[in-house]
């Protein structure tokens, strides 16, 4: 099964996603959205912006 982005609204209100893997296992989870409008949004500019991510990883000691 393909992930997907699941979105919720939290006891504040405000609306969230959250990145869903195949096997359930909740990979990433948004920011707090005070629309469901700007959720969506969210999710399209995940998509649009990170299909190659590469992982800039800040925690590697440099000499």
């Amino acid at each position: 099964m393909a992930g997907k982005f699941v979105i919720t609204k939290d006891g504040r209100g405000e609306f969230r996603f959250k990145l869903v893997a195949g096997n359930g296992q909740t990979i990433a989870v948004s920011e707090g959205y005070t629309t469901k409008a700007a959720c969506i949004n969210g999710i399209e500019s995940v998509r649009k912006n990170a299909p190659d991510a590469t992982v800039d990883d800040t925690t590697l000691a440099t000499v």
